[in-house]
């Protein structure tokens, strides 16, 4: 029971981070305008990994696709690869760790191929969300890089460091500052998930492996004996008759 729910708990979790990956990926707010100590200004930016967005003060917002891959920086494409990668090992992984499920029935499959089956579903769903959770922070740390030079060089281009991360680059003060967009927390979240639930997997690895038989019957063999032996032997009983 204990080794069924362990299964079950790394399968679900792993679904539920890998569309939480998903749709962190899909998300186009993974940096927001900071407007903390700022006037209502007529335009909101905020910006995701394929497009960057303009909210009026009427409600309309408009998006645009970022165009091209060889404009933007290294930090950004890497954000990039880091999320597609994680999403194509954490679905590939959930696939996997489907067919090894307890509740399955796969033929005659036997235990020890459905504990291996097990441990390579938990490996990939941890290495999942590795990469779900560094692409997330390698974007953070871009924010953080970009907010302190726009906070205190306010004349060397604003979001200088961000400059890649969107195409929304220009000089001077009218660069807004930008904070953490909800498509952050919702990847790092994610990428919890399926941490957590490659770790469940791997523990059921153990509980699905055949116990070991700890004594094995072994069947005495008496040494062969020598033609000498037998003489003697047979002498010896010879003398015992007589007696």
């Amino acid at each position: 029971m204990a080794l069924t729910a362990l299964q079950t708990g790394g399968f679900v979790l792993g679904i539920l981070g890998v569309a939480a990956l998903i749709a962190a990926t899909a998300m186009n707010n993974w940096s927001t305008e900071d407007r903390q100590g700022d006037v209502v200004t007529s335009v909101y930016t905020y910006k995701g990994l394929w497009r960057n967005c303009e909210v009026a003060t009427s409600g309309f917002t408009e998006c645009r696709p970022f165009y091209g891959l060889l404009g933007y920086s290294g930090s950004f494409q890497a954000v990039r690869a880091l999320m597609i990668v994680g999403i194509v090992m954490g679905v590939i992984s959930v696939l996997i760790g489907l067919f090894s499920l307890k509740c399955i029935k796969m033929g005659s499959m036997e235990d020890t191929a459905r504990a291996k089956i097990t441990l390579t579903s938990g490996i990939m769903l941890i290495l999942a969300g590795i990469c779900g959770i560094a692409g997330a922070s390698l974007y953070a740390n871009q924010i953080v890089a970009s907010f302190m030079q726009s906070m205190y060089y306010p004349n060397n281009g604003g979001m200088g460091g961000m400059g890649g991360m969107g195409g929304m680059g220009g000089g001077g003060n009218l660069i807004p500052r930008y904070t953490f967009g909800p498509a952050l927390f919702v990847a790092w979240i994610g990428g919890g998930l399926v941490i957590i639930g490659g770790i469940l997997d791997c523990v059921a690895f153990k509980g699905l492996l055949p116990e070991k038989e700890s004594y094995r019957n072994v069947q005495y063999k008496a040494p062969p004996r020598s033609e000498a032996t037998i003489v003697h032997e047979d002498n010896s009983r010879r003398d015992q008759k007589y007696v």
